[in-house]
């Protein structure tokens, strides 16, 4: 590797590093202010606290991974821009595309952690994060950022299970509901004020039991007030859609999608949500690179402000068009390979359109 090389690579990554060090302490300091008086409330311990806020960071760096590399790009080229760098590059008989390499070995080495990020650490550190959030500081009705709590789920052909509110950290659930029916109709059904699962024997723990069986002529009734019992279903069904989603390893969440599917699950496009984007990611940092490198590169009268205002402008667009498709594939029949990917296609055409523009 050249000299070139090198000199543009280390300023690749290094402000790339830079771009996140800036950040991520504003995002946690934002994040506490919002959540200070929960945790006081609760009484935190101050290692969970610590602990939360690393799973905070991961998550936090790999939810905006993109946007981070996309200015810290946008940035540096327009310092070599401003200082006629770009200039005497080109000026020696260096192509643009030859110029371009070393982003692209930049691009590669992020990817790569992309990739890392997205397949081991994002989800044991969301798994981390929404274990806090929900035995912290989601533990009254008023700690509910989102509307709908509740999970609504058939399992198989004949079982359909309710349940209002489910703690990930403790496996416990509030009002449970289990309904069985034959041929349409309903055999029996199942409530407790609470279920819990039993971890060392892959058991539940049902209070206030009440077991209603239907009969021809009279309902049958078994009351209990707590009762060990096995289901058909695996705690992961309490959970909450997208936290269950956001805290599988990939192989892990694969086989879940393909028992979600065969149920009929209706939450299927949610979980491939997920999936899919493991894998987009990575390609959106060769797309935002090449598109920055594109819109930087040349010296603008007004300096690196205009490229920075051009670059902030081009990455809301990326990230409306990124949060469009996914509510879409989410919330109806909209695919979401689709959804994951056409941002990217978008963009790769603006990429390419703005390398041709930039070379000549």
């Amino acid at each position: 590797m050249k000299i070139l090389d090198w000199y543009i690579l280390k300023r690749y990554l290094f402000t790339f590093l830079m771009m996140l060090l800036l950040f991520i302490p504003i995002g946690i300091t934002v994040h506490l202010a919002e959540k200070i008086g929960k945790i006081l409330e609760n009484d935190v311990p101050i290692g969970e606290v610590m602990i939360y806020f690393y799973h905070f960071t991961i998550y936090f760096a790999h939810l905006l991974f993109p946007l981070f590399l996309f200015l810290s790009v946008i940035w540096f080229t327009s310092k070599l821009a401003n200082n006629t760098e770009i200039i005497a590059f080109l000026s020696s008989g260096v192509s643009f595309s030859r110029f371009l390499r070393p982003y692209m070995y930049g691009a590669t080495i992020v990817a790569i952690l992309s990739i890392l990020l997205g397949l081991f650490l994002a989800p044991k550190a969301s798994e981390g994060f929404n274990d806090f959030t929900y035995k912290y500081l989601k533990k009254g009705k008023t700690a509910f950022e989102e509307t709908d709590q509740n999970v609504f789920r058939q399992i198989n052909d004949n079982d359909i299970i309710y349940v209002s509110s489910f703690d990930v950290a403790n496996k416990n659930g509030s009002n449970f509901t289990l309904e069985h029916f034959e041929k349409n109709k309903l055999k029996y059904k199942i409530t407790a004020n609470n279920i819990r699962y039993i971890e060392e024997d892959t058991t539940y723990r049902l209070s206030n039991y009440v077991k209603r069986t239907i009969g021809e002529n009279e309902d049958e009734l078994e009351i209990l007030t707590t009762k060990d019992t096995l289901f058909a279903f695996d705690v992961d069904d309490l959970i909450p859609v997208i936290y269950a989603a956001e805290t599988k390893m990939y192989g892990d969440l694969k086989q879940f999608i393909a028992k979600e599917e065969a149920r009929g699950s209706s939450n299927v496009g949610r979980f491939k949500l997920v999936l899919y984007r493991k894998w987009s990611l990575p390609v959106s940092v060769f797309i935002l690179t090449i598109i920055a490198v594109a819109v930087s590169s040349i010296k603008r009268r007004g300096g690196m402000g205009v490229n920075l205002a051009v670059g902030i402008c081009i990455a809301m667009v990326f990230v409306f068009f990124d949060k469009i498709f996914g509510v879409m594939a989410e919330q109806s029949d909209f695919s979401p390979i689709i959804a994951v990917w056409f941002p990217n296609v978008i963009f790769g055409v603006l990429a390419i359109f703005l390398l041709r523009n930039a070379k000549r």
